[in-house]
């Protein structure tokens, strides 16, 4: 994210981010779309992978939790600074391109896979990141993000994953303080029927 926000200023990052555009235009013969599609793969296999009988860390609540959370946060704060118009894209159409939404989608979900799995095998984890990577050299090789642009939604990604998981414990005691049992006792006293009641926690 610091690489992403010095870019903005910096001339010798800009001219970085020209020269790598360039060499990238060089080499190009078609655009690949497939960055539509793998932003998402990382998210997916943390409740895919279940299906195979590979468990996760955290049971199917918990994982909704940070997946939403993590996914909300990341949407607000790119929107948020996109909203800001201040980095045209590198083909042009638009003045949105900083930060990149598809890589920061992407990383989200390379983090929640990273930190479901790495008990099991640390091997999960670097497979998202891989993924998350090549989504965003893809942005960069379709002609629609700066490296720089890569870079920040790479780090507002994984930010936003681990605020998700500090904030995972209030799940937790949330559904701990729900946990109210009610015992209701009828009497009678002669004249009228009465229900009492107590409550455990």
């Amino acid at each position: 994210m610091t690489y992403g926000i010095i870019a903005l200023e910096s001339h010798f990052l800009i001219s970085q981010n020209q020269d790598i555009r360039n060499e990238l235009r060089e080499n190009i013969d078609r655009k690949f779309s497939v960055d539509d599609f793998s932003q998402y793969l990382g998210t997916a296999s943390i409740f895919a992978l279940d299906a195979f009988g590979i468990k996760a860390k955290h049971t199917v609540k918990q994982r909704l939790f940070t997946a939403a959370v993590s996914n909300a946060i990341m949407t607000f704060t790119v929107l948020s600074i996109k909203n800001t118009g201040t980095v045209w894209r590198p083909d042009s159409s638009a003045n949105n391109s900083f930060p990149s939404g598809h890589t920061a989608t992407a990383f989200v979900g390379a983090e929640l896979l990273w930190q479901e799995y790495r008990d099991r095998s640390l091997w999960y984890g670097v497979a998202g990141y891989a993924v998350a990577t090549g989504t965003g050299f893809f942005r960069m090789y379709n002609n629609k993000h700066w490296l720089s642009d890569v870079a920040m939604g790479a780090g507002i990604g994984i930010l936003s994953t681990k605020i998700a998981y500090w904030l995972l414990p209030l799940l937790d005691r949330k559904k701990k303080n729900d946990k109210t049992n009610y015992m209701f006792i009828p009497s009678y006293n002669g004249k009228q029927f009465i229900i009492g009641g107590n409550i455990y926690f």
